[in-house]
């Protein structure tokens, strides 16, 4: 077992809360020591911060055998006045879009090379009745 990851002073522009639902969004089968190991926190802390973004509605999770599952409740609205009207996909998919600016490089397009060399066209979702956001490596349907 790890011991405490070493801390920061200072402060930063995302609270551990955003980081550990990031971190959720990427893998919704994460286990807790993961998150902690991604977000540079105890295991303890991250085990509070599933606990609050749960009791305020933010996530839920089910028992898959020994592990959990999570799932983001992607619609609900950030508490804060200052973002009202934001929801919990709006705020990932802003982290997410730093991600996918250095996944697709300059004269690369979104799809990519099958087996036979040629150029597929990347995954979308258009023809879909609902509307999905990219959060993380996954899509999120809203």
């Amino acid at each position: 077992m790890g011991g405490v990851p070493e801390g920061h002073s200072g402060w930063t522009f995302l609270t551990n809360h955003a980081r550990v639902l990031a971190s959720i969004a990427d893998d919704p089968g994460t286990r807790i020591r993961d998150i902690a190991a991604r977000c540079r926190l105890t295991e303890r802390a991250v085990q509070k911060i599933i606990s609050d973004l749960e009791q305020n509605g933010y996530l839920t999770h089910t028992r898959q055998g020994r592990s959990n599952r999570y799932r983001i409740e992607e619609g609900t609205i950030l508490r804060h006045p200052a973002d009202a009207g934001l929801t919990v996909a709006g705020l990932l998919a802003a982290l997410d879009q730093q991600e996918d600016s250095h996944e697709t490089r300059p004269g690369q397009g979104a799809g990519h090379q099958g087996s036979d060399g040629a150029e597929e066209p990347a995954d979308d979702d258009s023809m879909s009745a609902t509307r999905s956001v990219r959060v993380g490596r996954h899509r999120v349907k809203s």
